[in-house]
């Protein structure tokens, strides 16, 4: 059945962790807002464009795609070519929410950077952030309290997902001891797929001199709110206005699962995860909104990598949801790089 009102849609963009060999391939060549969105991010990343596209569509990339010259640049590009897609339908999000990289993304769909400008930042963070010493990220099955006896200088909470998923970043060295530790202890661990450790104080010296990018490019105001994973509020102009709390970023915690709270509590949404895997969607369907049936999550990509069909049968099934939902879907609009 139809609803009269349909809820209003929130996308959710991935972070750190969620890609994979050929993530959203089975879309290239196949949805053309997707692919025209993907080549203007190759377009404009210059000389890294054809190295990042190279990879990105191999089966075995010639850089591990888990090293941050490829994770985060290809997450960033997935994650908006997939937003552009969703507006490509007609839905306008009433609310934007990412993690990590995709809180970078959700700023460009809701007009805060140019995409243009926003390739230049992320190619200039990760040239930054490769030159970090090495280090991981580990997903515990515990709370903050929990974690909290297992903690160093080393090693430290990254991220909040839920209230019983947490991430610690440190590294290498001392987050495989604190994984020994935990895992004695009765936690179940299991390694974040990154070669650096991401949100935490290891890779504060690399990010030294970001902020000056970031003063040089106009910042908007967003045309849709969005829900700041690392203030767990909707992003301010104070906000937006502030180079550094964007270039420190990779440093600060993700606290998504606050940030998701918050999201909810103005009321309930159709949440659609727009990047790969399903991380995001696992998460929200533990929210009591979601348990109780008044929220609902839909995923664009499969939960698992898979055949280029896959993609396309998760993009036409997450369609048929949305539809369901009572919104109208108008596939096939042009392409275009404006805002929500």
């Amino acid at each position: 059945m139809t609803a009269e009102r349909p809820l209003p849609v929130a996308l959710l963009l991935p972070g750190q962790g969620s890609q994979h060999p050929r993530m959203a391939a089975g879309l290239y060549g196949h949805e053309p807002v997707f692919t025209a969105a993907m080549d203007e991010f190759f377009e404009a990343a210059g000389a890294e464009g054809g190295p990042l596209r190279a990879d990105w569509l191999a089966e075995r990339p010639a850089t591990e795609l888990d090293h941050v010259t490829r994770s985060q640049p290809l997450l960033f590009a997935v994650d908006l070519a997939l937003g552009r897609l969703v507006l490509s339908w007609g839905l306008r999000p009433a609310a934007l929410l990412g993690h990590s990289i995709g809180e970078l993304a959700s700023a460009v769909l809701a007009g805060v950077f140019s995409p243009r400008d926003a390739v230049g930042l992320v190619l200039d963070r990760v040239g930054r952030l490769a030159k970090a010493p090495p280090g991981g990220m580990l997903a515990v099955a515990a709370s903050t309290t929990e974690v909290a006896p297992y903690l160093s200088a080393d090693v430290v909470v990254g991220a909040v997902n839920a209230p019983r998923q947490t991430i610690l970043a440190g590294p290498d060295g001392p987050l495989a001891e604190a994984g020994r530790a935990l895992g004695e202890a009765g936690f179940v661990c299991r390694r974040v797929p990154s070669l650096s450790a991401f949100h935490s104080p290891m890779l504060e010296p690399a990010c030294r001199g970001a902020a000056e990018r970031f003063a040089a490019v106009r910042r908007n105001t967003p045309s849709v709110p969005v829900h700041s994973a690392y203030t767990a509020a909707p992003l301010t102009r104070a906000d937006i206005d502030d180079p550094s709390f964007w270039a420190r970023q990779p440093v600060a915690p993700v606290l998504f699962w606050p940030a998701l709270q918050g999201l909810l509590a103005t009321g309930d949404h159709l949440l659609v995860e727009v990047g790969p895997g399903q991380g995001l969607s696992q998460v929200a369907r533990r929210h009591p909104a979601v348990r109780r049936g008044t929220s609902t999550v839909v995923s664009l990509l499969p939960a698992r990598p898979g055949p280029p069909e896959a993609d396309r049968g998760a993009v036409e099934a997450a369609l048929a949801r949305v539809a369901e939902a009572g919104h109208s879907i108008a596939r096939g609009a042009p392409y275009s790089a404006q805002a929500v």
